[in-house]
This record gives structure tokens, C-alpha cells and sequence, in this order.
């Protein structure tokens, strides 16, 4: 099968996809876990993929604790840590499955190396009753028709036959177990890609509009914004919701204002600095200056 015909800045030119132009591992050297076919397909038609059982027990038990620890005692960490990508969370910043993911569906080779990510990181938070008091699980549809908005505000979503892009996606790692119809994200399967306004149905949570999950802890859920979306109420008393809501956009392209401290991010592995990197397209790729075939016809300066 044929790649599909990306364009690059070069007067319509092809871009083409060449080893080194993605990385293939992580910040701590893991490999980088591809989306299969399946994958690729599920998420391109429904908007949403849901990856069960990602992390192990012993991960999941620190990362919880980590999160709760950021909400509930924040004063027993280092201002610098006060927040959800330090401490061992910092490893969902990037890890192999999210690298998997965002390589095919966000990243752009031409904005990327094998020691540069070719997106950014637009910010993170927690998901939780006792975060979000008389907030966590209220009903609120937005988003959608993402394949025919503007790009202003990344909430699109663009596709061609053999590719497709995610301007702005979220990435939900569900640190506790998620029951299906007792709380958790609702996902309006397919209006991504919606040619006609949403009904009024919608504004029910109970409508055969809304698709939901059910999951392990450890697991992780990415879903574009461009998808009509929203948070449900938590019904399930077996255990509290410990969700966290990372979210990341184009390099060239910004949502938000929130920014890790400086501090935090002057510790990680250089690979990892870059998912906090500025937020342009000319010369912002680690080891080379913009210009030429994705990058590698001028040394940076």
C-alpha cells in the first residue's frame, strides 16, 4: 500500500517519512510502543481508544499516591513538585504507549528527530471527588465536528486516506478502576467527524449518543478534543476516581497558559525537556535548524 501524500512547506511537496525522523524510544530509553492496525482504525472511526491495563500494580499504587499526595498535602512536597508531571507521574509525560500514539495521530516529522518529540505537552490535572468538590462528574457536552472547524484553537481534527491528525488530544490515565455507567469520561463515538449539528439528545447523559468504557487501574484512554465529550457523574462506591487528564497539541499551536516550573523541567532527560519546549515551528527541533527535508539539510546554529 502507498504512504499517504503528506504535504511539506516545499511548494506541495511530498514529505517523506524517514528513519530517525520520529523517536523510537522514550526519555528513559524504552521503546516505543506502535498502535497496530486495529488501533490506528478504532481511533480514526470512533474518536477515542481505550488501552486496558497499561501500567502494572506497583506503578499505579505510587502513581496514585503521588496524586493525591500533589492535592491533599501539596505542602509536604518541594514547590517545584506541586503538580502532575513530577515525582514518578513524570513517566506518563511520555510513556512508550503515549509516544506510540501521539507519533502517529499528532506528531509531525518535519517538527521532529529521534531525540526530539514532534509534539508538546499543553498541560495536566487530576480527576478526582475530593479535587473537584460539587464539580467532579458534572454534565457538560462540548466539542465536536472537529473535521470541519477552523484550526485556530487546535480543536480539529484533519484526515486523508492512510493518515490522519489530532490537532489537540487528551490521554486519561485511569489510576483507579472505572465501572462502566457509574462514572468516568462520555464519549460521543464519531462526531469528530459529525457533518451535522449535534441533537438535542445530546443533553442527555442516558441518550444511545453517548458511548462509555469500563477499565483496570493502569489503564490509559486518548480521545481527541475534537470529539463531543464530556465527564460523568461518579456513581461507583467501591473506590474514588484518581484520573489523570493529560493533554497535548501541535508544536506550533497552544491552548492554555500552563507551563511546568522551570525548575522540574531542567531535571529530565533531555527528551523529555522537549514536550515543554516553546511554542513555534522555525528552528525548534532539537540538533537542527528549520529547513530543507524534515529538518536534516542544515545543521542547527
Amino acid at each position: 500500500m502507498s504512504e499517504a501524500y503528506v504535504v511539506d512547506k516545499n511548494l506541495g511537496q511530498k514529505l517523506h517519512l524517514e528513519e530517525g525522523d520520529l523517536p523510537q524510544h522514550n526519555a528513559d530509553g524504552e521503546p516505543v510502543v506502535e498502535l497496530t492496525q486495529e488501533q490506528k482504525y478504532l481511533f480514526d472511526t470512533r474518536g477515542w481508544l481505550l488501552v486496558p491495563g497499561v501500567l502494572d500494580e506497583g506503578e499505579v499504587s505510587a502513581m496514585r499516591a503521588r496524586a493525591l499526595q500533589v492535592h491533599g498535602d501539596p505542602d509536604s512536597l518541594p514547590e517545584s513538585e506541586r503538580n502532575y508531571v513530577s515525582g514518578p507521574l513524570e513517566k506518563l509525560t511520555d510513556h512508550p504507549v503515549v509516544v506510540g500514539f501521539l507519533n502517529e495521530f499528532l506528531a509531525f516529522p518535519g517538527l521532529s528527530s529521534a531525540e526530539c518529540y514532534g509534539f508538546r505537552m499543553e498541560s495536566s490535572g487530576l480527576r478526582n471527588p475530593a479535587a473537584e468538590p460539587g464539580r467532579e462528574g458534572v454534565f457538560g457536552p462540548h466539542n465536536g465536528s472537529g473535521f470541519f472547524r477552523f484550526a485556530v484553537d487546535s480543536h480539529h481534527y484533519q484526515c486523508i486516506p492512510g493518515k490522519s491528525f489530532s490537532g489537540l488530544t487528551r490521554v486519561v490515565w485511569e489510576l483507579a478502576p472505572v465501572k462502566k455507567g457509574q462514572g468516568g469520561t462520555l464519549l460521543a463515538t464519531g462526531s469528530h467527524k459529525a457533518a451535522y449539528s449535534a441533537p438535542e439528545s445530546i443533553q442527555d447523559p442516558n441518550s444511545e449518543v453517548w458511548d462509555t468504557y469500563e477499565c483496570p487501574a493502569g489503564s490509559v484512554l486518548f480521545f481527541t478534543e475534537a470529539l463531543a465529550h464530556s465527564t460523568a457523574r461518579w456513581t461507583n462506591a467501591e473506590n474514588e476516581r484518581v484520573g489523570i487528564f493529560n493533554l497535548y497539541n501541535s508544536v506550533g499551536s497552544r491552548w492554555g497558559s500552563w507551563e511546568p516550573p522551570e525548575e522540574l523541567v531542567a531535571q529530565m532527560p533531555p527528551l523529555r525537556q522537549t514536550l515543554f519546549r516553546g511554542t513555534y515551528c522555525a528552528n525548534n527541533v532539537t540538533g537542527f535548524q528549520y529547513g530543507g527535508q524534515n529538518q536534516r539539510d542544515r545543521p542547527a546554529v
